[in-house]
């Protein structure tokens, strides 16, 4: 029977020849990780199963991303009860202060996840890792607490969509704005418990980073998980984070999708989702003045180093413009520290931005940049549902790192070329 390459990852891990779409399987997992919201809540599910120890002290991770540095007592109390179950368990891979990132971006960067792998996570945007060509959902904290405890989790094999991206994308466009546009295309439930598997010649002309960004808003769309090929780049990415063994699955030429979608990268434009759905997209240019009152630049969406170069190349040399508060978040210590090799710190701090350590922060509306009432932001992050980043009269527009950029300068949504770039 053909497969598509979500269904080759899922039959493998399930020992089995072949799975189907709606096929109910039990599969092993390679990796379980949580941060400091959600996994208080599986430790706690875990204690009531009275298991004492978790499957595989190597492959269950904790990331400490979306209150740390702890911003309150209770945040204090979750990230303390991770750590203490971290040191008690004794896990290999426990990332706090000083060693943190957001966990979507420290993963791959750790080579915690390869290729052909099936991961777990309890956070919507675990589909991140489908860049490397690994299977990779968001779960609960209690299935999250079962995988912990057994290294195993019951799945329905998802149908899939494929995507096929062709041309040579404009300067500026970016992953970001590739999954805007198919977001926008399909609707946040156009691709419901499903694959959206990305192919084509156009995969060659997006980065690693695009790639990540991409997947990691599958789940906007209602996927199940998002999947690139692997190719060249993918392997110079693995081989330059991981040292374990990985394995490249590819779809059967006859394997069977829902749907197919073609995306042109060379017709895409600058686009921003207003609020208060990703998919409520438009591009830039169609629309009218749209004053601002804060740009976010971050998040595990676009918080890498690709979309901090952009940023800074659009902001060298200017000023944020008045009574706009501009917020740049590197992803990773890594991403920070090269951050600081390039100077691109002081690009940002002469134009009158600031510079977080990395943290989630006012994505969820957590701290490092919430919203007062009526106030609007233009930011790189993933959601821009009611309240997302503060007061419930606030709005939320997300866009690309470069026109977050330029949007802070003009102190408008605005693109790139508004500035003559």
């Amino acid at each position: 029977m053909a497969m598509t390459m979500s269904q080759k990852i899922l039959a493998k891990h399930a020992g089995l020849d072949e799975v189907k779409a709606g096929q109910l399987i039990m599969a092993k997992v390679d990796l379980v990780h949580g941060n400091d919201i959600t996994t208080p809540v599986a430790i706690r599910e875990m204690k009531k199963m009275k298991q004492e120890t978790v499957f595989d002290k190597d492959k269950v991770v904790f990331v400490m991303d979306h209150f740390v540095p702890n911003k309150d007592i209770t945040s204090a109390k979750c990230t303390q009860m991770c750590r203490n179950f971290a040191t008690e368990q004794g896990l290999k891979n426990y990332f706090d202060v000083g060693k943190m990132g957001i966990e979507h971006a420290l993963i791959p960067e750790q080579g915690l996840i390869v290729a052909g792998e099936l991961s777990v996570g309890a956070d919507s945007h675990t589909c991140t890792y489908g860049a490397l060509g690994a299977f990779s959902t968001g779960v609960g904290s209690t299935d999250m607490a079962a995988a912990m405890a057994t290294g195993e989790l019951w799945f329905k094999v998802p149908a899939a969509i494929k995507v096929n991206l062709v041309g040579k994308k404009q300067k500026w466009i970016s992953g970001k704005d590739v999954i805007l546009h198919l977001i926008g295309e399909i609707g946040v439930d156009g691709a419901l418990y499903q694959s959206l598997e990305f192919t084509g010649p156009g995969v060659g002309e997006l980065s690693m980073d695009d790639r990540f960004t991409i997947c990691n808003m599958a789940i906007e769309a209602g996927a199940k998980n998002g999947i690139f090929p692997v190719d060249d780049k993918t392997v110079d990415y693995i081989n330059a984070h991981a040292t374990k063994p990985y394995t490249v699955y590819e779809a059967d030429p006859d394997a069977e999708y829902a749907r197919e979608i073609t995306i042109d990268l060379g017709s895409l434009k600058s686009t921003v989702s207003f609020p208060h759905l990703p998919e409520n997209t438009h591009e830039i240019g169609s629309f009218g003045e749209i004053k601002i009152d804060q740009s976010v630049i971050g998040s595990c969406t676009n918080g890498r180093i690709q979309d901090i170069r952009e940023a800074a190349e659009i902001l060298r040399g200017r000023k944020v413009a008045p009574n706009v508060r501009c917020i740049v978040i590197p992803a990773t210590q890594e991403i920070y520290l090269e951050m600081l090799k390039e100077d691109l710190a002081r690009v940002f701090i002469e134009a009158g931005a600031v510079v977080s350590t990395p943290t989630c922060g006012p994505c969820l509306g957590g701290y490092m940049g919430i919203l007062a009432p009526h106030e609007r932001c233009v930011s790189t992050t993933n959601r821009n549902f009611v309240g997302r980043m503060g007061d419930t009269t606030s709005e939320v527009y997300l866009a690309s790192p470069a026109v977050a950029a330029a949007s802070a300068v003009t102190g408008r949504i605005s693109g790139p070329a508004e500035l003559g770039l």
